[in-house]
């Protein structure tokens, strides 16, 4: 169904305009469609129909947009997969997903987990079919399973609907304020709910779209200038590495006029930062997860000192409430209680995990895990998390899927894993330790364990031995509080924010 409302609307308007950079080429929309058609043929002729799954380990790139789109007009469901996972992750994901098949790059993690189809994107083509059926149109059919770890370490997958993706277009073009034309950049991961719904809301409104195979500030710099790039979403970390480069003063990236961010907010410092070197660009915070996409946007205007913490305000179509602690009860303005939020962009749960999507909806709302309140305006801010979540460089860190993997290691004993605040990435993930008495092991060597299975961004920038056993409460409850608290000292939130 999105096919038909985003590569199909721009072929009936905008058949002429560039649509995407491949290579030294630049495709229009016209041609762009002709391809998307040859690859779903393609992939009908080795098996592919509505409601199968492709998995994708590819980096950033013309190749990987194509074969999302391609899926969407077939109606099989695009498995995204994070290429920053060990293989071992990998492995997980392409057991719960059960894809049909993988595309996957060479330089990228090696998943031993079978799949009945492979292809190796730049090593092998992809034999050419006769026959293609009409573009697939179901709103409630799946689209994609957006996979984020899960609290006990087993990966849960999104399940998200062709009407899910094209409501978040909807809610993105309201802060983001679309023109027809210009240039998107796809600088974040593809794989990232920040990014997917741009592969869709670019061609609906006739924008081309560039993408970074991995961000650098030099790279990004270099692309924005010679594509002059109008749009683009990035997390804190990217843009913070962006202040600090001569890049960002020796490039012309007046071009630029919207910088959408996410993950967490900007210290006034760094916003001070970006707005020296992207003196024409428009600000947009953006707050979501997975489940959801985009919930609320602070706009440009609304970045002001009072409000800089804040999430913002919900568009239309999106309803947020801050519940007390029994969800009985929404709380007024002011108090503290779990945000909740419904509408038409909220997924519908996890694929094959009915235990968890129950635990995630209350009344008809989904529980975001985070705890904040409502200002008189209306505005929201975020203070902590319910779940045991660290947030780093805008990736999500489940604490019991570190854990786990700690706790495997034959010397350990105890582990409480938690976040601590860090100017660069936000929060930086730190493991408190007991050894089994008579065994020593040193922080390199439990850093070196945790490697061989988790991604670098999960793996713990901090360790520290405790001679005595975790404190813990009454019913024998870690108490993770004590252990962080000191690292927060001063702090008015208990999540972390990018600062320099």
């Amino acid at each position: 169904m999105i096919y038909i409302h985003s590569i199909g609307r721009a072929v009936r308007y905008y058949p002429e305009r560039p649509a995407l950079r491949v290579g030294d080429d630049l495709l229009n929309f016209r041609e762009l469609h002709q391809r998307i058609k040859r690859l779903a043929a393609a992939l009908t002729h080795v098996g592919f129909g509505p409601g199968d799954r492709l998995a994708l380990l590819l980096p950033n790139g013309p190749e990987y947009i194509q074969f999302v789109y391609a899926c969407s007009w077939l109606g099989v469901i695009v498995v995204p997969i994070n290429t920053r996972l060990s293989p071992v992750e990998i492995d997980h994901v392409l057991a719960d997903a059960g894809p049909r098949g993988l595309v996957r790059h060479s330089s990228l993690p090696v998943p031993s987990a079978p799949v009945s189809w492979e292809l190796i994107l730049d090593e092998e083509h992809l034999e050419r079919g006769n026959d293609c059926p009409d573009p697939y149109y179901d709103p409630e059919a799946i689209l994609a399973l957006i996979y984020t770890s899960g609290t006990t370490g087993r990966p849960k997958g999104v399940m998200l609907t062709h009407s899910n993706i094209l409501s978040n277009v909807h809610n993105f073009n309201y802060w983001m304020r679309y023109r027809e034309g210009g240039t998107y950049l796809h600088a974040a991961p593809i794989f990232h709910i920040a990014d997917f719904p741009g592969m869709f809301a670019a061609p609906a409104f006739g924008a081309c779209q560039v993408a970074l195979p991995r961000f650098t500030a030099p790279a990004f710099c270099q692309t924005v200038e010679k594509e002059r790039v109008n749009y683009t979403v990035l997390v804190p970390t990217m843009i913070n590495l962006l202040t600090q480069t001569a890049d960002g003063r020796t490039h012309d990236l007046s071009s630029l006029e919207v910088l959408a961010y996410g993950g967490s907010p900007m210290a006034p410092e760094l916003i001070r930062r970006t707005r020296e070197i992207l003196p024409k660009a428009r600000l947009v915070q953006v707050y979501g997860l997975s489940e959801t996409g985009f919930l609320t946007g602070l706009q440009d205007q609304e970045h002001s000192n009072e409000r800089l913490m804040s999430c913002g305000r919900p568009c239309p179509g999106i309803e947020v409430q801050v519940m007390n602690e029994c969800r009985s009860q929404q709380l007024e303005a002011g108090q503290r209680g779990e945000l909740v939020a419904r509408g038409a962009n909220v997924s519908r749960g996890y694929w094959n995990n009915q235990e968890d999507t129950t635990a995630a909806f209350c009344n008809g709302f989904f529980r975001t895990g985070d705890i904040g309140y409502q200002d008189a305006e209306g505005y929201f801010y975020i203070l902590d998390r319910l779940k045991d979540m660290i947030v780093t460089g805008g990736e999500n860190v489940y604490c019991g899927e570190v854990e786990a993997v700690i706790f495997g290691h034959p010397a350990v004993r105890e582990v409480a894993v938690f976040g601590i605040p860090d100017p660069q990435w936000g929060e930086l993930v730190a493991a408190c330790v007991v050894l089994k008495a008579g065994i020593n092991l040193t922080a390199e060597a439990l850093i070196r364990h945790c490697r061989q299975s988790l991604a670098n961004y999960k793996v713990p920038r901090h360790v520290e031995f405790s001679e005595t056993g975790l404190p813990k409460s009454g019913s024998g409850k870690v108490l993770k509080r004590l252990l962080r608290e000191r690292f927060w000292v001063g702090a008015e939130r208990s999540v972390g924010q990018v600062t320099a």
